[in-house]
């Protein structure tokens, strides 16, 4: 074979490991845009999963002013309805992240319901007999936010609690205990 044959089949050959190798690779990382929720500037977080990703997409307004909430380096982690589709609330928690991994926690409970509804939001640190962060009272728009900060086994697998009452005396119509970030 010829030199210039054999030159001709290599950079052909590299050429189709770049064609049919590097998408399937590069197809696996989100990109930037992909990591937004679509119409704002508010990153989600990698573990984001299609429900949180459809509740934020549907509700841009709630999502914005929650981040805003919650302050720089948050990412959106869930968007649950609460205390199912008829969504008397829901529930926004975010997360912040370091070289070290989980560096913060923070959530905000929004009132989906017309008027002030008597609400509790708890964020708790994985520790035990944690200082909780608590957030209660009547609220027309949400309660929060409550953050939790410091290192990551500090932050990882903190707890969320989230309470809404049926007035002021009456049963709780939501009473949902929630991871607050990734646990394994």
């Amino acid at each position: 074979m010829s030199r210039a044959l054999v030159r001709t089949l290599a950079a052909g050959a590299a050429l189709l490991t770049t064609a049919f190798v590097t998408p399937a690779a590069t197809a696996a990382t989100p990109t930037v845009d992909q990591l937004r929720v679509p119409g704002t500037t508010v990153q989600l977080s990698p573990t984001a999963s299609a429900q949180t990703k459809a509740i934020a997409a549907q509700d841009k307004a709630a999502v914005r002013a929650t981040a805003t909430l919650c302050g720089t380096g948050y990412k959106l982690h869930v968007a649950e309805r609460l205390p199912d589709s008829r969504r008397f609330g829901t529930l926004f928690t975010y997360t912040k992240s370091n070289s070290q991994g989980f560096s913060g926690a923070c959530a905000v409970f929004d009132n989906n319901m017309p008027g002030g509804m008597k609400m509790k939001l708890k964020l708790c640190p994985n520790r035990v007999n944690p200082t909780c962060k608590v957030d209660e009272g009547l609220f027309t728009q949400y309660a929060g936010p409550v953050k939790v900060e410091g290192s990551h086994s500090y932050v990882f697998c903190s707890k969320v609690t989230a309470i809404m009452w049926d007035g002021i005396a009456g049963p709780a119509i939501i009473d949902a205990v929630r991871t607050a970030t990734p646990c394994d």
